[in-house]
C-alpha cells in the first residue's frame, strides 16, 4: 500500500507495518576490509562511508544480472572471462550489469585462474563506480561469506541491544510527571533527530529534539495527514466525495536527505507521532513504534470522555463526595457488582486478565485485589458467565447501596465456588429481615454475635456454613480450608454462642443476624 507524498521530486512515500524485531543491519564494506584474517585489498572504485553489503554471493556467470537481488558482494575467480576480453567491451558490459542489478561491490579471487586482477576490470570498476576488492589466494570465498555473516550477527546483536535500551528508557520516560514530553525527548535522542506529537486537527501539541529545515517540517506535517483517520485521503482529485478509505498505520518519506516517518496513535482519535532524522537505522522503526504505543496510552485515556469522567469521579470520592453524587459521571442510575475468581487453581489474576474480564462484562471499572477481581457493571447490562472464571453477581442497586452489593457479590461468589457453578446471582426477593427496622436489627445482631465478633474467621465460617446448609465439604471448598478446620470452627462457634446449631430456629436467627452484621 502506497501513501501519497506531498513533496515533489522526493523518494516515494511508503506505508509500512512495524516488524516484531529490527531487521538485520547491513555490513559496512570498510568493516570487511578491516578484517586482517581475510587480507582483502581495495584496488578500484570508491569506498564511501555509507557503502554497505547485505550478503555475499559467488557466481562465475558472464552476466550475473538475473541472479542478483541488490546489495551483494559478488565474488568471482574470473572463470567466465574469455582470453581476448581485454581488447573488447567485455569488462565494461560485465561491470555495468552488476551496477544495474544493484551490486554493492565485486571481489576478484587470485588463483587458480588468474594471478593478477585484469587491468581492464580495474578500469571498468573505476568508470562505473563499483568497489573492487582483491581476494588473496589463501582466502576462500566461503571464508569471506562467513565473515560477512559474522559481522551481520554482531551488528544485529548491537542493534537489538540498542532497541532494548531504548524501550527501557521510553518506558521510564512514560512514568515521569510529564510523560508525553519525556517520551518525545527520549525518542528524539534515541534516533538522533526530531519528534513531534500532532493533534487531531494537525496542530503541533509537543515537540523535542533539533528541528530540521522548513522543507522536512512541512513534509512531515503532510505525511501525518496520510495516516490520520479521515473520510478521504490527501492527493485525491476533486469531485464527488469518495467513500472512506482505509488509513495506514504508518508512512515514511525522505526529503532533502532527512528521513521522515509518521505513526497513527491507537484509539482512532487522530493523534499522530512524527519523527524526522538525518539517518534511518534498522532499529529506528521499532523504537518509534514503541514510543507510538506509549503515546497512544498516554493520550487515549486522558482524551477519552469516559476516562476523564472516571478520573473526576475518583477525585470527588477521595475528597469526600457521596457515591450517589459521583455516579452520574460514570453513567447509569443502578449498578451491579461482580466478584470473580479464575476457575482453575493457580496464581492470582494479573491486570491483563482482569482488564479482559472487565471488557467482556462491559465495564472499565475494575479492581484487582488478591485472588478476587471486582467489577462495577452498569445495571442495564446483564453479566453472563465467562469462560475460565467463577462469578458472583449482586442485585442491581443504587449508588448508595454499592457497599451492600459488594457483600452480596462476595457471598454469591462463595456459593458459586462451593457448588462449582460458573455464575451465581444474589436473589432480589424481600426477606423477613427487611420487616424489622434496620437499627433494631443491627442492635440485635451485635448482641447475638458478640461472643464471636472479635474473630472474623469464626464469623465468616459460620456465615458460609449456614449459607451452604451445613455442608462441611462445600464450606471447606468455599473458604479454601480443610473440612476438619470447618468442623472445629463451627464447634467453637456453638460453644461461644451457647447455641444448638442443629436447631433450625437457631440457625435461622443466626442467619438473620449475620445478614445485618
Amino acid at each position: 500500500m502506497e501513501g501519497t507524498s506531498t513533496v515533489p521530486d522526493t523518494s516515494a512515500t511508503s506505508v509500512t507495518s512495524a516488524p516484531p524485531v529490527p531487521p538485520t543491519p547491513p555490513v559496512p564494506l570498510s568493516a570487511l576490509l578491516a578484517r586482517e584474517d581475510l587480507g582483502l585489498r581495495h584496488i578500484a572504485g570508491p569506498v564511501e562511508q555509507d557503502t554497505v553489503i547485505h550478503w555475499a554471493h559467488t557466481s562465475e556467470m558472464a552476466d550475473p544480472y538475473p541472479y542478483l537481488l541488490g546489495g551483494e558482494l559478488l565474488l568471482t575467480a574470473g572463470v567466465h572471462i574469455p582470453e581476448a576480453a581485454g581488447s573488447g567491451t567485455y569488462f565494461d558490459d560485465y561491470v555495468s550489469r552488476i551496477v544495474a542489478a544493484g551490486g554493492a561491490a565485486l571481489g576478484f579471487g587470485l588463483a587458480p585462474v588468474h594471478d593478477t586482477v585484469p587491468r581492464a576490470l580495474v578500469a571498468a570498476c573505476d568508470t562505473y563506480g563499483l568497489p573492487l576488492l582483491e581476494v588473496p589466494p589463501q582466502t576462500t570465498f566461503s571464508g569471506v561469506a562467513r565473515a560477512v555473516w559474522q559481522l551481520m550477527a554482531q551488528a544485529r546483536l548491537a542493534e537489538l541491544r540498542r532497541v532494548t535500551e531504548a524501550q527501557q528508557s521510553l518506558a521510564a520516560a512514560a512514568a515521569r510527571p510529564d510523560p508525553v514530553a519525556a517520551v518525545l525527548r527520549q525518542l528524539a535522542q534515541r534516533v538522533g533527530g526530531w519528534a513531534v506529537l500532532y493533534g487531531p486537527e494537525g496542530a503541533e501539541l509537543a515537540r523535542a529534539g533539533r528541528t530540521p529545515q522548513d522543507g522536512p517540517v512541512v513534509a512531515l506535517g503532510a505525511l501525518a495527514a496520510v495516516v490520520r483517520p479521515g473520510p478521504t485521503r490527501p492527493g485525491l482529485p476533486e469531485g464527488p466525495t469518495p467513500p472512506p478509505t482505509p488509513t495506514p498505520s504508518s508512512a515514511t518519506d525522505t526529503v532533502g536527505g532527512t528521513h521522515l516517518a509518521a505513526y497513527a496513535l491507537g484509539g482512532g482519535r487522530g493523534f499522530v507521532l512524527g519523527v524526522a532524522a538525518p539517518r534511518r537505522d534498522p532499529g529506528d522503526h521499532t523504537i518509534a513504534s514503541v514510543a507510538a504505543v506509549l503515546l497512544s496510552l498516554l493520550t487515549g485515556e486522558q482524551q477519552s470522555g469516559s476516562g476523564s469522567a472516571r478520573s473526576a469521579a475518583l477525585v470527588r470520592l477521595l475528597l469526600g463526595a457521596a457515591p450517589e453524587d459521583v455516579a452520574p459521571l460514570l453513567g447509569g442510575d443502578r449498578w451491579t457488582v461482580v466478584h470473580a475468581r479464575p476457575a482453575a487453581d493457580g496464581p492470582a489474576p494479573d491486570a491483563v486478565a482482569a482488564s479482559a474480564l472487565g471488557t467482556a462484562l462491559g465495564s472499565a471499572l475494575i479492581d484487582t485485589g488478591g485472588s478476587v477481581v471486582r467489577v462495577l457493571v452498569p445495571g442495564d447490562r446483564e453479566p453472563a458467565a465467562q469462560k475460565g472464571w467463577i462469578c458472583g453477581v449482586s442485585a442491581a442497586v443504587a449508588p448508595h447501596e454499592w457497599a451492600s452489593a459488594d457483600g452480596q457479590a462476595a457471598r454469591a461468589l462463595a456459593r458459586a465456588r462451593a457448588t462449582r457453578t460458573p455464575l451465581v446471582r444474589h436473589g432480589e426477593r424481600p426477606a423477613l429481615a427487611d420487616l424489622v427496622p434496620p437499627d433494631d436489627a443491627a442492635a440485635h445482631a451485635r448482641a447475638l454475635l458478640a461472643p464471636i465478633a472479635a474473630t472474623p474467621a469464626l464469623t465468616e465460617t459460620l456465615r458460609t456454613w449456614l449459607s451452604l446448609h451445613g455442608s462441611w465439604d462445600r464450606t471447606a471448598v468455599a473458604l479454601s480450608v480443610h473440612r476438619n478446620t470447618v468442623r472445629q470452627r463451627i464447634a467453637r462457634c456453638a460453644a461461644l454462642l451457647e447455641a444448638d446449631l442443629d436447631d433450625a430456629d437457631v440457625r435461622m436467627e443466626l442467619w438473620f443476624a449475620l445478614r445485618e452484621s
